[in-house]
């Protein structure tokens, strides 16, 4: 029976999944940016985000831990190191998943799978986004329309 487990299994067998995911953790860590099918990573997103939510503390007991998960030196410290100080003031969320189509041989969804602090054009479009009030109703915008229209009249009725 299959009572409340509710994580997805892959069809693969626990060892199996535990090296898949593994694998593309590390891929994850050092390239920044995987594509795969969006099954494989809503597993990995779960598998990932608490690896890396260890990596705010540096200490001894948590780099074992991700590292007996990882089995790999390279991608522990780098997650560590570069990483942990780029995600340090951020509460969760460490990874996002843009959705990408379908694959041409078996149709299945695929996507990329990304840490969040490290997509430049992101952040790009972030800084230059404008920070102001949406536009309610017309009538707000007519009424500042014809202000701004007014006062250039009067400051010239008051330079003569």
């Amino acid at each position: 029976m299959r009572h409340n487990k509710s994580f997805n299994h892959l069809s693969r067998k626990k060892a199996h999944r535990d090296a898949l995911l593994a694998n593309m953790t590390i891929s994850l860590i050092k390239h920044k940016r995987i594509f795969t099918t969006l099954a494989k990573a809503k597993a990995l997103r779960m598998y990932a985000e608490p690896l890396i939510n260890r990596a705010k503390e540096d200490s001894m007991a948590n780099r074992r831990l991700v590292f007996s998960y990882l089995q790999n030196k390279e991608a522990v410290t780098e997650l560590f190191r570069e990483i942990s100080q780029k995600i340090a003031d951020r509460p969760g969320g460490y990874t996002r998943i843009l959705k990408t189509g379908n694959r041409l041989g078996d149709n299945a969804k695929t996507c990329f799978i990304e840490l969040v602090d490290y997509n430049e054009n992101m952040l790009k479009d972030k800084k230059t986004e404008k920070k102001g009030r949406t536009r309610r109703s017309r009538k707000s915008a007519d009424a500042k329309a014809t202000q701004a229209a007014d006062a250039p009249a009067t400051e010239e009725s008051k330079a003569e």
